[in-house]
Order: structure tokens, then sequence, then C-alpha cells
């Protein structure tokens, strides 16, 4: 019998946004918790200087179906207060499964990563952790300087574990390449272990037989922030809504307060301006089900990801999608249902946009290639971790 998993949730366990790195979270957990593998959320609870199991404020975070408009996590105050009492009366932390594993799915915070070896010495099972990818140091124009700064220590704290499991043969290599930048000859087994993907309960529509009384919608789904390259998109939108072109722009994501700020910027200009161009914003997946439902294809123009998670559920719905054929995004692509291309500029972006809207033919094939492919489920994605960490030995730290 496989030893029970501890699941790290600190971030998500305190916030109720569904950014990537949640989604992955909440899906392991809900498939750990039916899988017959015995699974405890846990946090670092930083007021009380310990870890413990989530409380019951923190898994009603984690059952909420409304996504958040932020990502900051919160402590109301009195888990603050309440952590600070159990550290001044000195009370010894909630005591752990005798025999576990422990994964930990998030990024974790400097303030975190401190507390790992005290929680490593209360595990007797391997201790695994997720990677997603190394993009704050492959495009630090595009990211948050404090994350930038951060990135290199939390490269160095991975060295902690005993094997990382990366989401994508992508994000693999940029980890073992940083490493071997910085001279580590001794480090953990990475694994590359693609995500899964909540499959329809619906067969898809196909995209060719949608009604032709509305202009076809073009659906673009993840957080606006620089990386994810949305000025792009627009200015293609706009230069074939100035040629006339029939169609409309629908945009779901939260906007980075940082560096989505020109794109959102640029998206509010466009409405004014009278563009057929829908920004939601955050929405629930009865929301996002609707919108993959409803449009024509996809457009996921990001310069770079660890895997690429709009991709994936736009291809698991039979809706083509025009992406970079490039790192993790081209791994996927390369199966077919996209069109993607090998410069992810405006002109390049608009050409294919442009081919999709007057070429049915075109978009019938490529929906028919994306209907006809097999994607690994969470579960599934679940059963290939835990099987990869039944079989990893424990490392000397």
């Amino acid at each position: 019998m496989r030893p029970p998993i501890l699941l790290d949730l600190t971030e998500t366990a305190h916030t109720r946004a569904r950014t990537g790195i949640q989604r992955v979270c909440l899906s392991l957990l809900g498939s750990l918790g039916t899988s017959g593998t015995g699974c405890r959320g846990i946090t670092h609870d930083p007021h009380a200087a310990a870890w413990r199991p989530l409380a019951d404020w923190e898994r009603a975070n984690l059952a909420a179906t409304t996504p958040a408009a932020g990502r900051k996590a919160r402590w109301p105050w009195p888990a603050r207060l309440a952590g600070r009492l159990r550290r001044w009366a000195r009370t010894p932390p909630p005591a752990l499964p005798e025999t576990a594993a422990l994964l930990v799915p998030e990024i974790f915070s400097p303030s975190t990563a401190r507390a790992l070896p005290a929680l490593f010495a209360r595990v007797s099972g391997p201790r695994a952790a997720v990677f997603y990818d190394a993009i704050p140091l492959q495009l630090p124009a595009l990211t948050p300087p404090r994350t930038v700064a951060r990135f290199p220590g939390y490269l160095r704290e991975l060295l902690m574990f005993d094997g990382i499991a990366a989401i994508s043969e992508d994000s693999r290599d940029a980890l073992l390449g940083w490493w071997r930048w910085c001279g580590v000859t001794e480090h953990p087994p990475v694994v590359a272990i693609p995500l899964g993907v909540d499959l329809p309960s619906a067969p898809a529509v196909s995209p060719e037989i949608m009604s032709p009384a509305a202009p076809p919608a073009v659906l673009c789904v993840g957080s606006l922030e620089g990386r994810k390259n949305h000025l792009a998109l627009l200015d293609a939108c706009e230069t074939l809504w100035a040629r006339g072109a029939r169609f409309q722009l629908r945009l779901i994501g939260l906007a980075h307060p940082q560096t989505g700020r020109a794109a959102l910027a640029r998206v509010h200009a466009l409405q004014a301006a009278g563009r057929p161009l829908c920004y939601d914003g955050v929405a629930d997946d009865t929301t996002l089900a609707a919108a993959y439902a409803g449009c024509a294809f996809t457009a996921y123009p990001s310069l770079r990801e660890g895997f690429g998670l709009p991709l994936i559920e736009s291809l698991a719905r039979g809706r083509p999608c025009v992406c970079s054929a490039h790192g993790a995004l081209g791994e996927t692509a390369r199966g077919g249902g996209c069109l993607a291309l090998d410069t992810m500029d405006a002109a390049s972006i608009a050409a294919a946009l442009e081919r999709l809207l007057a070429d049915p033919a075109a978009l019938a094939t490529l929906a028919a290639a994306a209907r006809v492919r097999r994607f690994k489920t969470w579960a599934g994605y679940t059963k290939d971790v835990t099987d990869w960490m039944s079989g990893l030995p424990r490392r000397r730290n």
C-alpha cells in the first residue's frame, strides 16, 4: 500500500484566484481524494511558525467556484491571531502521518522554503516538487522585477527535493540547463510529466457547422501579462478589423497589475473605438465552457509557456488554436489541430487569423484533427505523478 501524500497548498489555500498553478493544485487534490491514495492538504502557517493541516476556512477557499479578481493570498485576522497564540504558547505542531510522502505543486515563497527542512524531517517518504517553467529568467523584461530577483533562489531551493516533476520536456530542459549553467553537478532527478485536462461532458459542435448568422468568435484564454503577448494579438485584430474583417475577439483572464497594464489599456481603447472586443476578466468554469463552445477557434499568442493549459483545453473541445510552434506549446501543437507559427508578431498572427476566418476548409481540417486527438485527464496526470513518486529514492540532504 502506498504511503499517504501530504500536499502543500500554502499559497492555493489562501486565495480564490484560479490561475494555472492553482488549477493544477486543485486538480491534484481532487484526483488524490478519489483515487484511494490517502491525501492531506497542509500549509505552512507563518503566524504559528509551523506546518499544519488545513483549517475549515482554507478548505472553503479551495472549494470556491467563483474565482477571485486578484492573486494575493489573504489571511483573515482570526487566523493570524490564532497562529500567533499557538506560537506564543509553544503549542507543538499537529501530528502528521507516520509514513508519508510529500508533494509540493506550488512555486513556494522564501519563507516557505526556510520552513521546508522542518517538514522534510517529519516525512519518511519521498519528497517531490512540480516545476512549471524558468520564464522569469528567460523573459525577464516581461516579468515583474521581484519575481525575476526571487527566481534563482527558488531554483536552488529545488535541489532539496528527492525528485522534480516538470510539466513539459521544455520545462525539464530549462531547469537542467540552468543548474548546468550554475555548475550544479549533484541534483535530484527531473522527469517530464505533462499536465492533464478537464474533458468536456458533451461532444464538441464542429465550428464549421455553427450558425453563420453571427460573426465568428475568436477566443483567447489566459491571464493578461507581458509574456502572454496580448498586445500583438490586439494589433493583429485591429489590422483585420480595419480591413473590414467580420469577427469578434473574446478575452478571458485575470489582468496582471504590472505586466498586463498595457494590454488592458489597449483593450479599453479598442472597445471605446467600437471594435467587437469582449473582455470578461476572470470567469468561472461554466462561463469558460460556454466560451469554448461558442467560438470558431482560439488564439494563444503567448511567447513562452511551461505547458499551456488553454491550448490543450481548446483542442480537447475540438477548437483549433493559433499558437507558437516552439517550446512547450510546440510539443502540444505537433499532435495536430493547431496553426503553429514560427514568429508570434502581429503580422504573423493577423495572417493566421485571416486564413482561418476566410478559409472554412482549412478551419474544418484543423478542427477534425483536434477532435481525433486523445488527452490525458487530471486523474491520469495524478496517477503518473504518484506512480513516479512511489519509486523515487530518498536523497541525502
